[in-house]
């Protein structure tokens, strides 16, 4: 498959190969003016979020990720939630997050507990030391996305950008349903 791939993009470029790809609807050629968003959103995406990450590195030795499951933390009642949540809400498998959270609570900024409602279920939970260092951290980050994105895009453009982000996490069936944390008893 490998090689029919890469002799189709030497024959005919990318349009041979999305004319190559298997039966259904009609997908727009590789050179459709309007995936020109699609490409520019992506290539701004990896571009933002490694700046960003390298900026949160640099300053508190905190990456992006870690950076957004503490936020997430704090954003929850309780500042806990259960680990599939958490790794729900930071775009990351299961064993991703325990890795991450395996980092956090090695350094002191999270803990973990058994889910009481849920024998079954852990949580992690934010520390006040996490929770200290996320708050030194949100300057950095929130200068940054000032910096390289308030800055930049007009208040009208950012208001269409949200509404079609929002179309497309409908459409995904991303409704922004929050995951609650496992209740705790005493």
């Amino acid at each position: 498959m490998a090689t029919m791939t890469t002799d189709l993009v030497a024959e005919g470029g990318a349009a041979a190969l999305a004319a190559s790809a298997e039966p259904g609807p009609a997908a727009p050629p590789a050179d459709d003016a309007r995936l020109n968003a699609w490409r520019n959103f992506l290539h701004a995406h990896a571009r933002l979020t490694r700046r960003l990450d390298e900026e949160l590195q640099a300053a508190h030795q905190l990456s992006l990720a870690e950076y957004d499951a503490l936020l997430q933390l704090a954003r929850t009642p309780g500042r806990r939630l259960r680990m599939s949540a958490l790794a729900e809400r930071v775009l990351l498998s299961r064993s991703g997050i325990t890795r991450l959270v395996d980092r956090l609570e090695a350094a002191g900024m999270v803990s973990r507990s058994a889910c009481m409602t849920d024998a079954r279920g852990a949580e992690a939970i934010l520390t006040t030391d996490g929770l200290r260092r996320l708050r030194e951290a949100s300057r950095t980050h929130l200068s940054g996305v000032e910096r390289y994105f308030l800055d930049v895009v007009a208040p009208a453009d950012q208001a269409a950008m949200e509404r079609g982000l929002d179309r497309v996490l409908d459409g995904l069936g991303c409704n922004g349903a929050v995951d609650a944390a496992c209740e705790t008893h005493g």
